[in-house]
């Protein structure tokens, strides 16, 4: 069963957090890596920034959770964790499933490069890597200041998102103003 986190679940949902993040460890550079990976404090900004939790149980064990966040014309899908006995057996598969369909925007998501089962995750469900330059611009424009260096990241589009990728801006290019139709793929 999928379900929304409530305010009673918070310390469940730190303990998962944390406990799913542990496959991070020896992975991810060791300055981005802290013990416990995410602080109750970081959790609480997450949810008061907007990031709503969603919970995948089964016979009242939590197995999961993922969250989802609005930020101006996107939805991000935050803190992918499922329990590491759990992997595999279609759980993120399902908590993925159920955030897509609560948004109509374009979905953005990023990750860790180095967390190759991740990425994987994200390819096989439809999900495209992004260029480094159009990777650098969304981190900047819909990510909060994050405190890992943006060279570490990568970021994933839906293919609803790529018309969010080709939205023309204006640029200046020798004294004249000119459309950018996309960003380089």
């Amino acid at each position: 069963m999928i379900r929304r986190c409530l305010e009673s679940d918070f310390e469940a949902t730190y303990i998962i957090v944390n406990e799913a993040a542990q496959a991070y460890r020896g992975v991810i550079p060791t300055d981005c890596w802290s013990e416990p990976y995410m602080a109750r404090d970081e959790l609480r900004d997450e949810i008061r920034d907007g990031v709503v939790f969603w919970w995948y149980e089964e016979n009242g064990d939590l197995l999961g959770v993922m969250g989802i966040q609005d930020v101006k014309d996107v939805s991000l899908i935050r803190h992918a964790y499922v329990r590491s006995t759990n992997q595999n057996h279609g759980v993120g598969s399902k908590l993925l499933s159920h955030l897509r369909s609560l948004t109509s925007r374009p979905t953005l998501i990023g990750t860790w490069k180095d967390a190759t089962w991740a990425v994987r995750f994200y390819i096989n469900h439809g999900f495209k890597l992004v260029s480094k330059e159009t990777k650098d611009h969304l981190l900047r424009e819909y990510w909060a200041a994050l405190p890992w260096p943006n060279n570490q990241r990568v970021a994933f589009a839906r293919k609803t998102a790529q018309r969010l990728l080709r939205r023309p801006r204006t640029i200046a290019s020798r004294g004249q103003i000119r459309q950018r139709t996309s960003f380089p793929a």
